[in-house]
């Protein structure tokens, strides 16, 4: 084995081979151990159509963060990863690839024969983003992987709708619901996106139909819905129409004749206050209906083409028809008006088409009941929200909720538990399939054609998983779960579910915390899409940097519940960094030649089993420490508590921020370069102090790092010395394995970091002064510093650092600002002000050339300025502001000129010419 680090960071070079050896030896595996509490994660499953995208590596990092943090605190931490077949996004790549291989349309095949090509495309596609999920780094327990079909969940979901519809919770009913024209399936409401868009209403003019009657202008934004018109609606308060109600007038060009009725629904301040009445077409209408006993009249087909009730219009496409019926009534002078307006219009969430609102029957959940305990989690704090502000977001969707369509017309997915008998009409709901009916003894019975919505098989997710409906040990252990990760565009696809799922089947809450984040938008902003070309490939991203700096940019650019911009030179940045931890610790591991000879004199061991210092034990008083390095040591342990409090709160930015802060500034920037000296000194036991800390802060900081930067960690980590006992309690020395670090009061030297910090500002102070002056960083100084008190005390403490990190020969102290010498250039920090004198930083020769370079220069611009403008030729000749600008230049001239000429004379007096 190498001794050492490669000369170069390349995670091509060891990212996969980590991964491998993680998987083969067990290390993400969970195990359901009493002595510890557990710790679980559900991942939210990927579609086995998806690949990996931006969304899921966010998504699936801060699992991973969280993952593998908690496994390092002790925790029997479990994240069971899975996938969703994903009914209509599957069908439909099944379908599409049927029809271009073989140009054939699903019922071709017959319902047998499509399932076995929707099974061998799960069995080809379905495993490529998980493997996906191996190059991000994903530490999730591999062994217990599922499917939402597999045996396991396709028996709970069945269990679950069994036992809600015997509680009266499911049933069919022919109701309104959202049906897309392209999938071919209804749609719940919380698939329908809704998307405000510029439109037209158009006014037409309904006759009335008796003689004398008065007509009525009603508006619409959907005017090829009129041929299921049956009322026109009024308000009971509007004193316009207090007189028309029970009147009637005609459908335009149709000529049926349809009543005024008073409803609440129509808004008297919006169009004229009338409302056209089509039940079928829409769910506000439909519930006036229902409230008026009024007929419900269809004129759509499921395809969007309109049906024999439009007359000729029937086989046109609803926009077509659209287009020739309002042509028509405005040629029969029915039309009144039209008007631009901004209209909410709702699409499929997966095929984008506009939905049409369609009478069906179909399977319902019925959530009043279901919504009540999902309601009283959030609002008792069982179940919080990571912001809380999306609480309100959840809490609004279910005080507002309708019953939930399930059912789905589609081959592929969980086949609805349903048998119909034929001959007395009975509807048999069972766990087992059943042969005959139990009403009649008939054998003539069918199953439901229909499958159940994906999202009812999703909601029972972190409890199907774990083995419900059976009671495993699994579940009684992992269940409920700690945490669920999501982006905020599926709290009602998702999260109510699984949270109503789980009060019902579990009697409790599926999870304590839902952390929500935002999502991954492109550099000016936008959402990544397909349309827009904009999107990046994590993938293409780990192969050009590595999963480590993907990971670190995505954790460390986001904040809870907020989107963020993904930018070329935060991944360059966080590369930069994995780079600069790599060389510092290649020069680490450089000077520990032989491990066990340079640590075991140091110390005992924490738990007196071996010679060898862990870095565990809190006491380090038995080892000569210099400044720096309780410094050091403090700014680690410090930290430790920073990031721990972090991570309690979901902080990961400001977390993986602070461990970047540490490793960079002060551990890299500052600590290595104090003890450079030191490890090349004579002084063999210092040496030793000086690699022991080295070690013990990089492994600590190595810790804090692993679960953002999990690979590069484990690769520098495997060429650290461990003692015994450290392998004693993690037997294959693996650094997702180890413990994480824990603050100590003991390990907190107040004291000498306020002496260190001092110093490091003042450093830091008169490197700008060296910047400022224009002074090589090799010239040497003296300086002059004031203080008081405790401030002298510090500040003198730290001399020797300012001295050899900032190039400075020699110190003195006054007691007084004022007795400082002149001709200096001066800095204030903290308690403290420094002057560095002019004849310090200036090289006098050098600045006496300079300067009799640049009066030579002027003089010459000066004598040309002056000729220039004692040439009458010119001055005749030259536009006013020309001569002006030619004065203005002799006067700055004539200035430079002075005073180059007195510091001229100033120099040529220090260096004696």
């Amino acid at each position: 084995m190498e001794k050492n680090l490669a000369k170069t960071y390349d995670p091509k070079d060891f990212e996969d081979r980590i991964y491998q050896m993680w998987e083969e030896n067990g290390a993400f595996k969970a195990q359901v151990d009493r002595s510890k509490k557990p710790f679980t994660i559900v991942m939210p499953p990927p579609n086995i159509t998806g690949q990996l995208h931006m969304g899921h590596a966010l998504d699936q990092t801060l699992q991973d963060v969280l993952i593998r943090w908690k496994r390092m605190q002790g925790y029997s931490a479990l994240w069971l990863p899975g996938s969703d077949h994903a009914s209509i996004a599957t069908e439909v790549k099944v379908v599409n690839k049927i029809r271009e291989e073989e140009g054939l349309e699903k019922e071709d095949l017959g319902r047998e024969e499509f399932l076995k090509r929707a099974w061998a495309w799960k069995k080809e596609y379905g495993g490529r983003i998980t493997r996906q999920c191996r190059k991000l780094g994903d530490s999730c327990d591999w062994s217990r992987e599922r499917f939402t079909m597999d045996e396991g969940c396709s028996k709970a979901v069945r269990t679950f709708f069994v036992k809600l519809y015997k509680k009266g919770l499911i049933y069919k009913g022919n109701r309104l619901i959202n049906w897309c024209p392209s999938c071919g399936t209804s749609l719940s409401d919380a698939e329908v996106e809704h998307e405000d868009k510029n439109g037209l209403y158009w006014y037409f003019r309904y006759p009335a139909a008796e003689k004398g009657g008065k007509d009525m202008v009603v508006a619409t934004s959907r005017p090829e819905t009129m041929f299921g018109d049956v009322a026109i609606a009024v308000n009971p308060e509007d004193e316009r129409y207090k007189d028309m109600v029970g009147q009637k007038v005609i459908l335009p060009l149709v000529g049926k004749e349809i009543p005024i009725i008073a409803d609440p629904y129509p808004d008297p301040e919006k169009g004229t206050g009338a409302v056209k009445i089509t039940p079928a077409h829409d769910p506000n209408d439909f519930e006036v209906g229902e409230r008026h006993d009024l007929e419900v009249l269809s004129c759509i087909n499921l395809d969007a083409t309109m049906n024999d009730l439009a007359g000729k219009y029937a086989g046109m496409d609803r926009y077509e028809c659209r287009k020739q019926w309002v042509a028509d009534l405005d040629a029969a002078g029915y039309l009144v008006k039209t008007e631009e307006m901004v209209i909410p219009v709702g699409e499929c969430y997966r095929c984008h088409t506009v939905i049409e609102p369609m009478l069906s029957d179909q399977w319902f959940v019925k959530m009043e009941d279901l919504a009540k305990p999902a309601i009283e989690a959030a609002e008792s704090g069982k179940l919080k929200h990571v912001p809380e502000r999306f609480q309100k977001t959840y809490l609004h969707w279910l005080y507002d909720i309708r019953d939930w369509c399930i059912s789905r017309q589609l081959w592929w997915g969980h086949r609805i538990p349903a048998w119909y008998c034929e001959d007395c009409g009975e509807i048999i709901v069972e766990e087992e399939d059943p042969t005959v009916c139990p009403k009649c003894g008939s054998k003539h019975i069918h199953q439901d054609e229909d499958v159940l919505d994906t999202w009812f098989s999703s909601a029972l997710w972190p409890f199907s998983t774990l083995g419900w409906p059976d009671k495993t040990e699994d579940l009684d252990y992992f269940y409920p779960t700690n945490v669920l990760v999501t982006g905020y565009d599926i709290i009602f696809f998702w999260i109510v579910r699984m949270v109503f799922s789980g009060c019902e089947a579990m009697g409790e809450p599926p999870f304590e915390y839902v952390y929500v984040h935002g999502l991954v938008r492109d550099a000016q902003g936008r959402k990544m899409s397909k349309s827009l070309g904009n999107g990046i490939d994590p993938l293409l991203e780990i192969d050009k940097y590595g999963a480590d700096a993907l990971r670190f940019m995505l954790t460390t650019g986001i904040t809870p519940g907020n989107d963020m911009r993904y930018q070329d030179e935060r991944m360059i940045a966080a590369r930069n960094f994995a780079n600069k931890l790599w060389n510092a610790s290649r020069f680490v591991i450089m000077n520990i030649k032989d491990e066990d000879d340079n640590f075991r004199p140091l110390a005992k061991c924490c738990a007196d089993c071996c010679g060898m210092a862990c870095g565990d034990t809190d006491d380090f008083s038995y080892i000569a420490l210099k400044d720096e390095d309780k410094w050091m040591i403090s700014r680690v342990n410090e930290s430790v508590k920073y990031v721990t409090e972090a991570m309690d709160k979901f902080d990961l930015a400001m977390a993986g921020q602070r461990v970047y802060d540490l490793i960079w500034n002060e551990y890299c920037d500052w600590y290595i370069e104090i003890v450079k000296k030191r490890l090349w000194s004579d002084d063999e036991e210092d040496k030793k102090v000086a690699r022991f800390v080295l070690v013990v802060a990089l492994k600590n900081m190595l810790e804090m790092l692993h679960p953002f930067m999990p690979f590069i960690t484990e690769e520098i980590w495997s060429f650290l010395p461990h003692s015994t006992c450290e392998l004693q309690n993690n037997p294959k020395g693996y650094l997702i394995n180890a413990s994480w670090p824990v603050y100590s009061d003991k390990r907190h030297f107040q004291s000498e970091e306020a002496i260190l910090n001092m110093s490091m500002e003042a450093i830091s102070a008169i490197r700008n002064i060296r910047a400022e002056a224009e002074a090589a960083p090799s010239r040497k100084l003296t300086a002059v510093i004031f203080a008081e008190g405790t401030d002298m005390d510090r500040i003198k403490a730290g001399e020797r650092y300012i001295k050899d990190l900032a190039n400075i020969t020699d110190i003195s102290y006054v007691d007084d600002a004022a007795k400082a010498p002149e001709d200096v250039m001066s800095a204030v920090i903290a308690g403290a002000q420094i002057f560095i004198p002019l004849d310090d930083l200036v090289d006098y020769n050098a600045e006496f050339d300079r300067l009799t370079k640049e009066k030579k220069r002027l003089e010459g611009e000066v004598t040309r300025v002056e000729k220039k403008l004692a040439n009458q030729g010119f001055i005749s000749k030259a536009p006013q502001n020309v001569i002006d600008e030619e004065k203005a230049k002799q006067a700055q001239y004539e200035e430079m000129l002075s005073k180059v000429t007195e510091q001229l004379a100033t120099v040529a007096e220090k260096v004696g010419k």
